[in-house]
């Protein structure tokens, strides 16, 4: 059995305490207590129906209801004192890009264990199904500071060499089936996978309260200039050689990049999914501040 990657000297506990130090400690100071938000409209009960209202969330349309009074009417909700998150994180080859001292992985794990970490203080259960291709490991859902530090030495282990090119879809079926009561599902993950995610997110996004964010570094659409160089596919380990210092080849991709992340947005918004961005050059505290305030405009 492979050990807990250490990033470093990082171990389970000391990332936690560092994490629990320099992000969660300063997201406190500059929240409040707001980020709350984050995890706003799940584990709720039925309360009331009222008319809908123009910002109100069409996942809460009561379409029986809407028939019969031929207007709109949602359903209002009221919290739940327990909530139930389940982290869907992607550890696929792709995830391995980035700078030396902060790839994608990097970030997946510390989200991974800052999200768990702010739900689990407040006495609510997290579970985690860490995917690298293939369904890796199942968390059942806890509540306690040990079920982070588990979730945090199964993110600092190495994945599995895993290389087929990466399918979300596996991840959101096996979600799908495992998930049994409303839930926050958040879904990590870089999205670079073949198609056909769409349709399992959407489900996933009728049943529980889903967020989706994207893990991304900006040198895989900012090639520097840096002459004749070999690049190699993440996921397949296929190797090119490009000429880097050729302007036209670098604005080429830089619109290949631009519009992806469109088709990639348009995708989420079909499904009713929030999604958010967090880069391997952002500051942790600053993109979770983003996030909450992005979900906070979003709800007025």
């Amino acid at each position: 059995m492979n050990g807990p990657r250490t990033f470093g000297s990082q171990t389970p506990e000391r990332l936690l305490r560092r994490l629990e130090w320099q992000v969660i400690r300063r997201l406190d100071g500059q929240l409040q207590g707001s980020h709350r938000t984050m995890f706003r409209g799940v584990g709720m009960d039925f309360l009331d129906l009222r008319e809908y209202e123009s910002g109100d969330d069409v996942r809460h349309i009561d379409w029986n209801v809407t028939a019969r009074m031929d207007t709109p009417f949602v359903r209002q909700y009221a919290e739940d004192r327990e909530l139930t998150a389940w982290l869907l994180l992607d550890r696929s080859p792709s995830m391995g890009f980035g700078p030396i001292d902060r790839p994608k992985e990097l970030v997946l794990c510390e989200l991974g264990t800052v999200f768990a970490r702010l739900l689990t203080r407040s006495g609510n259960r997290v579970g985690a199904i860490l995917f690298d291709n293939e369904i890796e490991q199942v968390l059942p859902p806890r509540s306690s500071r040990n079920q982070v530090l588990a979730l945090t030495q199964s993110l600092l282990r190495p994945p599995r060499a895993n290389r087929a090119v990466t399918d979300l879809t596996g991840l959101l079926e096996i979600a799908l089936a495992t998930i049994r009561r409303r839930s926050l599902v958040v879904l990590v993950t870089d999205f670079i996978t073949t198609p056909g995610w769409e349709r399992p997110l959407l489900q996933l996004t009728e049943r529980h309260e889903v967020v989706t964010i994207r893990i991304l570094d900006p040198r895989e659409y900012e090639l520097p200039d840096a002459g004749v160089i070999v690049v190699e596919d993440a996921e397949t380990r296929e190797q090119l050689v490009v000429d880097s210092s050729d302007v036209e080849f670098r604005h080429r991709l830089r619109e290949a990049g631009e519009l992806r992340e469109a088709e990639l947005r348009a995708a989420t918004l079909r499904a009713g999914a929030d999604i958010h961005e967090v880069s391997t050059d952002d500051d942790l505290v600053s993109a979770l501040v983003r996030m909450v305030e992005s979900r906070k405009k979003r709800r007025r």
